[in-house]
């Protein structure tokens, strides 16, 4: 190791994205995710015969083409824009520290996995690694696996790094800067809406009720962001989307709400994802398309959907912070 390179590295987590629009990929995708059982905890016995049986035979065609909707010339958004991120946080910490800090990619499902970017930190001679999921808000469905992942990748390992893993950051000061900046900028150049939904992916209640500090942080998150933009509490609304299943998820439901906004006399709304660090299939196919469409079709006027953090200088210097408050006495 040479004297002008660190010996702790960041691996960068995020849910993870197909390897293209296609119904095979998106079928090994949808398999190796529903087959968590952090993300669906019903007894195997039950979910395994559902999920192979009618899920995988039924739901990759249908998913590929939405997927193919939102995909860039240059791939899957949610990939690009990690990419990205990675390139950036890296050109930030030199920066910060002055020395190169190798970050690197692991997606909970998917390529590249969690393993392989485990081993590229560990192929530069990396023996600290801070694990950044990129999720503000902690959940059992969300955090948790990559927890248990890392874990299960060095049972079998006589060594292993020494390893930091950040559970959230959901009220971190620079994180509802920039949620706020964001909505800023995006005014400016948009106009303002009647309404601010800041929408948030949904859990089943039964996961809240059992422990699960996901609503409370989501909650927490919109107050301090409608504090930030000094909005009233009849400026802004939170709302959850994404349900899957027949179970009771958290609402109110972002596609129910959405519907019901023309009704109350609400003809205009800005609508933000604060829950999701990239734009991918739930923001811009399901928020900023299907959103749009079933608000207008129930009578509203103006939907504006303002994007994710992405790759943005604010988001890149709130993960700069987390690694810097997060790997204290490794330098």
């Amino acid at each position: 190791m040479s004297d002008t390179t660190s010996q702790f590295g960041v691996l960068l987590v995020n849910l993870g994205t197909p390897d293209s629009p296609t119904a095979a990929d998106v079928k090994k995708f949808l398999k190796q995710f529903l087959s968590d059982p952090r993300v669906v905890d019903i007894s195997p016995w039950i979910w395994k015969p559902i999920l192979n049986g009618i899920i995988l035979n039924t739901r990759p065609a249908k998913v590929a083409k939405l997927y193919e909707s939102i995909w860039w010339d240059q791939g899957s958004p949610l990939m690009v824009i990690s990419q990205r991120q990675r390139d950036k946080l890296a050109q930030s910490l030199h920066t910060t520290f002055g020395f190169e800090v190798p970050v690197e990619l692991g997606m909970s499902y998917g390529n590249p996995s969690l393993d392989s970017g485990l081993n590229k930190l560990k192929s530069q001679g990396v023996n600290k690694i801070f694990v950044l999921p990129l999720y503000a808000q902690y959940s059992c469905s969300t955090v948790a696996p990559v927890f248990d992942a890392i874990a299960d990748l060095h049972k079998t390992k006589r060594d292993f790094p020494e390893l930091r893993i950040n559970k959230d950051y959901f009220d971190h000061p620079a994180y509802i800067a920039a949620l706020a900046d964001s909505v800023k900028q995006h005014w400016q150049s948009k106009g303002r809406g009647e309404v601010l939904l800041m929408s948030f992916h949904g859990v089943p209640v039964r996961y809240v009720t059992e422990g699960d500090p996901y609503q409370m942080q989501c909650q927490k998150t919109a107050e301090l962001v409608a504090e930030s933009l000094a909005l009233s509490p009849e400026q802004w609304r939170i709302c959850f989307q994404s349900q899957f299943g027949k179970e009771q998820w958290l609402t109110p439901a972002t596609d129910k709400l959405l519907e019901a906004l023309p009704a109350e006399g609400i003809k205009s709304v800005d609508i933000m994802c604060p829950a999701f660090s990239s734009d991918c299939l739930e923001t811009l196919e399901e928020i900023s398309g299907e959103g749009k469409a079933s608000f207008r079709s129930a009578g509203g006027e103006r939907y504006e959907f303002i994007a994710c953090l992405n790759d943005s200088k604010q988001h890149i210097n709130l993960l700069t912070q987390i690694v810097e408050q997060q790997t204290l006495g490794w330098c």
